[in-house]
């Protein structure tokens, strides 16, 4: 019995000095303290091995609570009550219940506890704000979006080893497209706080020569807008047109200085809609917090353009064709351009062929060879429709591929612009340029068509040849199909601005054609954000 009792003691002992080892060298008061957060830490639970490892080379020594984290304490605080301004969910933090556990954790009492709290509550306002307070990827398959996600013991290092507050504020992206996103928040908020709202514009038709209240509503609303100082008068006049085809330039319209239906809408749009898009879009720009390179293809799906970006600002922009609304939808997601393909080869796919041919050339089995197609065999071989019974043969059973040789009346064009990606989406030419004059340009089966394709070319091959033009055309002359490489991968980001800067100094408010805001804002809803108004 007392050798066995000898061995307990002993035990017990050895299990006593490996638990308070870590905190040897501390004071007495610190060693209660280091102990209450190893214990809170080791039994922190899922997904708090990055706390685990943060808090064991740190010796379990506390960063929040004592008199020497008071600065750091005070500057999570200050921060967490400002989150509101960033547009996240200012609730989620429980700031009150953080206050009372900090004063309860005077003297070390519940110092475990507390400081796990306060950890914890960091690193979720810390993720919120460098990768967005909500998962793209939960709210719909076609936002296939990885966010940028720093892990927990960097943020808790980093935090460490800089000024609180200072650290505190650089979590937030730094982009000048979010800065500005900002401001016009805190600008419609004051708007919303204002008594009485705008008065609407009729929706008829306003153009030059026209005249009455309508026309001074219309100046008004230009004029709070920044589009110019444009008085008071009643009638329509050149002035007035041209405010008017600056407002549709940046918006994405027609600019042809008529205040149609469609002008005259998105100028009637009050602040608590553009608010909610303001919002939503400062989740977006929050998804993309990561470098981008110095060179990037940024797709804005929303406002119909693709932008090539050079150092933060756009060096070639063209009208773009997109997706279907109710069906094939362009999804959003980035990769990397390695590669064009001149004179291409458009290989139709299957769903296409299966769907929209097969009815076709039941009926008319000329009709491939007229657009210069060919219907393939699994094994390879070309095959004449009018050599083979397709009555049998429905979508989902098509047996043959079509494809379609390069040709100017290919589906693709002369040129399309490849990121190797699991969708099959990819940027390209086309023969239907008349779509390209619609304000809405929903059309295709999910890739991206250019109006300016060839220009595009131009400037992706000017980094690698002295006469990009000259070398495009060289490809192009052939007549066949050749795989030009950049020498280079250039970023594509295929993205939904629907409130988008750019390099314009006011924001560009453009409509939720997917229905993706909608979506956005109502996970954000769910997570405790909130529009406010602002008293000015």
């Amino acid at each position: 019995m007392y050798f066995l009792s000898h061995i307990a003691r002993k035990t017990l002992l050895l299990l006593a000095v490996t638990l308070l080892l870590p905190f040897a060298s501390a004071s007495a008061q610190t060693v209660v303290a280091n102990k209450d957060v190893y214990t809170s830490v080791s039994k922190a639970g899922k997904g708090s091995k990055g706390i685990q490892a943060f808090y064991a080379s740190k010796n379990y020594k506390p960063i929040w609570i004592g008199n020497k984290n008071k600065a750091r304490r005070k500057a999570l605080i200050t921060a967490l009550k400002s989150s509101g301004n960033h547009g996240l969910p200012i609730a989620r933090y429980n700031i009150a219940k953080l206050q009372d556990a900090f004063k309860s954790a005077r003297g070390n009492q519940n110092a475990g506890a507390v400081e796990l709290l306060a950890t914890k509550t960091y690193l979720q306002y810390a993720h919120d704000l460098t990768s967005g307070a909500v998962n793209p990827k939960k709210i719909d398959s076609e936002l296939a979006i990885n966010r940028p996600r720093r892990s927990d013991e960097n943020l808790l290092a980093s935090l460490t080893k800089s000024s609180p507050a200072a650290f505190l504020k650089s979590l937030a992206p730094r982009t000048k497209e979010y800065q500005l996103l900002l401001a016009e928040k805190q600008r419609l908020e004051r708007q919303l706080g204002k008594s009485g709202a705008a008065q609407t514009i009729p929706t008829r038709t306003l153009k030059k020569g026209s005249s009455g209240n309508s026309v001074i509503l219309l100046r008004q609303r230009l004029t709070g807008l920044g589009y110019g100082k444009l008085g008071n008068a009643p009638q329509f006049d050149d002035g007035l047109k041209e405010a008017v085809m600056k407002f549709q330039k940046a918006n994405g319209l027609t600019a042809d200085g008529v205040a149609g239906p469609g002008t005259l809408g998105r100028l009637n749009q009050g602040p608590k809609d553009k608010l909610v898009k303001v919002l939503v879009n400062l989740e977006r720009e929050r998804w993309m917090n990561f470098p981008r390179g110095d060179r990037n293809v940024f797709v804005n799906l929303a406002s119909y353009t693709v932008y090539l970006m050079d150092n933060g600002r756009s060096s070639f922009e063209t009208r773009a064709v997109i997706g279907k609304r109710a069906k094939d939808r362009t999804p959003e997601f980035y990769d990397e351009m390695t590669h064009m393909v001149v004179n291409p080869t458009w290989h139709v796919p299957r769903s296409i062929a299966g769907k929209e041919y097969l009815p076709i050339i039941r009926k008319d089995p000329g009709f491939l060879k007229r657009r210069n197609m060919v219907m393939i065999s699994q094994s390879g071989k070309s095959v004449s429709p009018a050599s083979v019974d397709l009555s049998g043969y429905n979508e989902k059973n098509f047996p043959y591929y079509i494809k379609q040789r390069p040709d100017p009346k290919n589906a693709l064009g002369l040129v399309k612009f490849m990121f190797p990606n699991k969708y099959n989406i990819y940027l390209h030419d086309t023969p239907s340029k008349s779509l390209f004059n619609r304000e809405v340009r929903a059309f295709s089966h999910g890739c991206v068509r250019l109006q300016k394709p060839f220009d595009f070319a131009y400037k992706l091959l000017e980094k690698q040849t002295s006469n990009p033009k000259a070398a495009f055309h060289t490809f192009l002359d052939t007549k066949k199909e050749q795989y030009v490489n950049l020498a280079e991968p250039v970023p594509v980001y295929l993205t939904y601005r629907t409130a988008y800067f750019g390099d314009a100094s006011s924001a560009s408010f453009y409509p939720d054609i997917y229905g993706r805001d909608k979506k956005v804002f109502n996970a954000l809803s769910k997570a405790g954000v909130s529009l406010r108004a602002v008293q000015s």
